[in-house]
């Protein structure tokens, strides 16, 4: 409520209230202090003539050893300058007794007597650590503060189980000793999907508590069924179970509070945008004090955000699964042809939207040699798919229409795609093998922004195949006469084609990454091409990767 008032131009009036319980002073655009409420000179022993007119980061803020602290370094100050709400933990303030003292803060933007650059901080006492296991009721900046680490914490992954988590440690020991989530599938069933207590200040799973649930009663009363059925947050204690059951869920319910030993509970929906998702159970065993009428809309509040992240993630694992269906069914199957061996690989990006502009493909020309490529269209979602599908489709009309090299063909592609605005730009290697007439094997391709194929020998040298003449992606609407390349593949040897997924690290780029791919490959080149891939996969992908991975390896008959 403090919050909103300090965006309606009341802050002033509100954190001068001797009731809030809570210290706040008032800074205008300098940072003079222009007022201060009872609290305030309370918390940092100051008269209110000591306190008003003077700047208050060099009369207040300090380092942890009383020094100074430089403006830059200090993130209240941050606030002030930058005029958005911020809140932070334990800064140190010097007090007029002489004394420091740790603080909790809050700072908002507001209006005080027409001065529209006016900030409100509102502060309090920072717990005493050996306090804070215990849990109970909270003062208002806390709950402001939980309610605001709620949304930023579980919105900022789509990984449900990691929701899961993220929640049981948002309230525990804030709230509860213990924290129990039931959620409902999207089929229809209910999972236990956390008990988790806060024991030796560490937070400890109990998995033998966790697992399916029977079904919802529709008519039983009792906390448990009726969150998991919509209704508003109740409270509850071990002896609403007592009675003969009325449901299975009751019968497991009787059993935690035996186990747990909670004495009191609170139990609220957690509801997404169209469904219940499940309930939330907060207990006490170990804090003395029940949960009462005036935590259940904090719970609610908390479980209103818990049910919004649950849906988000459902709604993109949906999604994500959808999409990598799709991308897979349009990668190609790999032909027979010329008594080549090949074998390909697709791994979605680990995070973001899980599909992507990568593609290989590989297919029989009307003279008999093989074609193969490797593509990567701009973009990380279903337009890079759909403009993959496009780029790839179109290639192979134009390669089997027309008997051109390489290079004509990707010019003839290249002119195409600026005719369709909604393909982007892409990198591309188009190659074709072919046989000579004394039996040995010749690549001949080009290469259009992509990163070089790689060559590597039955015997373990492995190189690089590089164009001399510029390679200009795609799309980009500049005209470029493209060249071909030629060489001889070794009896024996493997050729890889692959995408930047393989080996960029967002940390380190892409040369470290081509080296170790260079180094691996050559180490790998006696393996089975199937198991060649595998490893390379496992070894050369760098462990931050975020984007998408397409590869394409093809091995070439040794000696007879």
């Amino acid at each position: 409520m403090g919050e909103q008032r300090a965006q309606d131009g009341a802050a002033g009036f509100l954190g001068l209230s001797p009731h809030l319980g809570l210290g706040v002073y008032i800074v205008d655009g300098g940072d003079r202090v222009i007022a201060a409420n009872p609290r305030a000179l309370e918390l940092l022993r100051y008269r209110e003539s000591d306190l008003v007119g003077q700047d208050a980061h060099e009369l207040l803020h300090r380092n942890r050893d009383g020094s100074p602290m430089p403006t830059a370094r200090c993130p209240l100050m941050d606030a002030l300058l930058s005029r958005v709400p911020a809140q932070g933990q334990r800064i140190s303030f010097l007090c007029g007794d002489g004394t420091l003292r740790q603080m909790d803060w809050t700072a908002a933007p507001c209006v005080w007597n027409g001065d529209d650059r006016a900030t409100a901080v509102l502060f309090h006492l920072t717990p005493d650590p050996l306090e804070v296991r215990r849990a109970g009721p909270l003062s208002e900046l806390d709950r402001l503060a939980l309610l605001a680490d709620t949304t930023t914490t579980l919105t900022a992954t789509m990984n449900e189980e990691e929701i899961v988590d993220r929640l049981a440690g948002l309230v525990l020991p804030r709230l509860a000793d213990w924290v129990v989530v039931d959620l409902i599938d999207e089929i229809g069933d209910i999972w236990r999907s956390r008990v988790v207590q806060l024991e030796g200040g560490r937070q400890v799973r109990h998995h033998e508590l966790e697992g399916p649930m029977p079904a919802v009663t529709p008519q039983s009363p009792l906390p448990l069924s009726r969150a998991l059925r919509g209704s508003a947050a109740s409270l509850a204690g071990p002896e609403v179970y007592q009675g003969a059951p009325d449901s299975g869920i009751a019968v497991v319910q009787a059993e935690l509070f035996s186990v747990t030993g909670m004495h009191s509970a609170a139990i609220a929906p957690i509801r997404g945008a169209h469904e219940v998702l499940g309930a939330l159970t907060l207990g006490r065993s170990d804090t003395p004090e029940d949960f009462d009428t005036r935590d259940l809309a904090l719970l609610e509040d908390i479980t209103r955000r818990a049910g919004l992240a649950i849906s988000n993630s459902r709604l993109y694992q949906r999604q994500r699964r959808v999409a990598e269906t799709m991308q897979r069914h349009l990668l190609p199957q790999l032909p027979d042809t010329l008594s080549l061996r090949m074998s390909a690989r697709y791994l979605p990006a680990p995070d973001a939207s899980q599909v992507g502009g990568d593609w290989y493909d590989a297919f029989t020309l009307p003279d008999g040699s093989a074609a193969m490529a490797i593509g990567d269209v701009v973009g990380h979602d279903l337009d890079a798919a759909a403009g993959m599908a496009q780029v790839r489709n179109m290639l192979r009309a134009l390669a089997w229409g027309h008997d051109r090299t390489p290079s004509a063909v990707v010019e003839r592609l290249d002119r195409a795609m600026t005719h369709l605005p909604d393909i982007p730009m892409a990198t591309l290697v188009l190659g074709q093998v072919s046989e000579t007439e004394d039996g040995r094997r010749m690549l001949r391709w080009t290469n259009a922004g992509h990163l070089p194929p790689l060559l590597v020998s039955s015997d373990g040298q492995a190189d690089f195949l590089r164009t001399t003449s510029r390679t200009l992606l795609l799309g980009s609407g500049f005209r470029l006469e493209r060249n071909d390349s030629e060489a001889e593949l070794p009896p024996g040897s493997t050729l890889l084609l692959y995408t930047d997924g393989l080996i960029e690290s967002p940390s380190q780029g892409i040369d470290p990454g081509l080296v170790r791919l260079r180094r691996h490959a050559a180490a790998l080149a006696h393996r089975p091409l199937d198991e060649f891939c595998d490893l390379l996969l496992k070894r050369v992908r760098p462990p931050d990767n975020v984007d998408d991975v397409a590869l394409l390896a093809v091995r070439f008959p040794g000696h007879s």
